[in-house]
């Protein structure tokens, strides 16, 4: 990944809405939400959302796929995987004890929750 496609999505998380956009999407994976109902879930007009969600887009953050005449857009977790983990290794350059801190501290966080028998 280059720095330019870095700086761009971390420029279109920069703004609270967006990032309150984004963080909403992967919630709903892998399903996704309509543009309709984010701009309902987020408290935004749906053309001010529009113009959030392109932002997303044009980052590669958020996909969107229509379906007759609605769009729903997802979130991309694989570019959001590149931008963290270029950020992890061209800041650690190489030493993992630098990095091996900050991972391990991340692990917690994403333990898959066990499921109950009534989901499964």
């Amino acid at each position: 990944m280059e720095s330019e496609q870095v700086m761009l999505a971390l420029a279109a998380l920069a703004q609270s809405t967006r990032l309150d956009v984004f963080r909403l999407l992967v919630k709903h994976e892998p399903g996704g939400l309509a543009a309709g109902d984010i701009a309902r879930a987020i408290a935004v007009p749906q053309n001010t959302m529009s113009s959030h969600l392109s932002i997303l887009s044009r980052a590669g953050l958020v996909s969107a796929q229509r379906f007759s005449r609605r769009i729903v857009y997802r979130a991309d977790l694989t570019r959001f995987q590149a931008v963290v983990l270029f950020l992890l290794k061209d800041c650690c350059d190489g030493r993992p004890e630098i990095c091996a801190p900050l991972i391990e501290s991340l692990t917690p966080c994403c333990v898959p929750k066990p499921r109950r028998k009534a989901d499964v």
